[in-house]
């Protein structure tokens, strides 16, 4: 998933968006609510963890802005406040959860599995594409049963390319949806990731190159 923590305190954001990021999503961060209205509004995130008190401007507003924008991202609320009245501001505000502070790493990550199964295409089903199974669940690649030791962006691109087996994706495309917006990164570098890949696609058996190069465009999976 592509997450946009929006918490001003580097003292939780940072190990925070460590954790998620060790759970190969994509995290970018924004230390107050006007930042994290422009991070929105520059690219789609599927869930924005949402701190309640923010500079600039504060949670149930930036929840509210974004709502009203028409925003379809997951918002999961994180705020100290724990009464029933602050739960019910936040959900009616839009937010889709509410987890109170301080909180445990795992309880944060069921959360998110929780409200991930409520959006088809960020569920943690089985990937299968001929010999190739990809498990969300346990963040594990085999190809006919062996498994592929992949790095972190190995493993999101090809996760990237199998929801979506018709689209041809540019590297642009790729980089913007999984690459963090502060990383300084080109589309060489996404030509580099690709090419580790397939070679280790082809070390396991792949014979055909199972992501295809459509000249002058950019690369889709191969139809089976």
């Amino acid at each position: 998933m592509r997450i946009l923590l929006v918490e001003d305190d580097d003292r939780i954001a940072k190990p925070l968006a460590e954790d998620l990021r060790h759970q190969n999503h994509v995290v970018d961060i924004a230390s107050d609510g006007l930042a994290g209205w422009d991070y929105a509004q520059a690219v789609f995130y599927d869930l924005i963890l949402l701190d309640l008190m923010l500079p600039k401007l504060d949670g149930i507003s930036l929840c509210k802005r974004l709502r009203s924008a028409g925003s379809k991202s997951l918002i999961l609320m994180l705020t100290a406040r724990d009464t029933t009245a602050d739960k019910v501001i936040g959900l009616d505000a839009g937010a889709d959860d509410y987890l109170v502070k301080p909180f445990e790493l795992e309880e944060l990550a069921a959360r998110i599995r929780a409200l991930a199964r409520r959006t088809p295409e960020v569920q943690a089903a089985l990937l299968t594409y001929g010999r190739l199974q990809l498990d969300p669940g346990r963040r594990i690649v085999t190809y006919d049963s062996q498994a592929l030791d992949l790095t972190p962006k190995e493993y999101m691109i090809l996760e990237l390319f199998l929801r979506n087996p018709t689209q041809v994706m540019t590297r642009t495309m790729i980089l913007d949806k999984l690459w963090e917006l502060d990383q300084v990164s080109s589309e060489q570098t996404v030509k580099t990731h690709l090419t580790n890949l397939r070679r280790k696609l082809k070390e396991a058996g792949e014979t055909q190159e199972l992501i295809e190069t459509v000249y002058g465009i950019g690369y889709r999976l191969r139809h089976l």
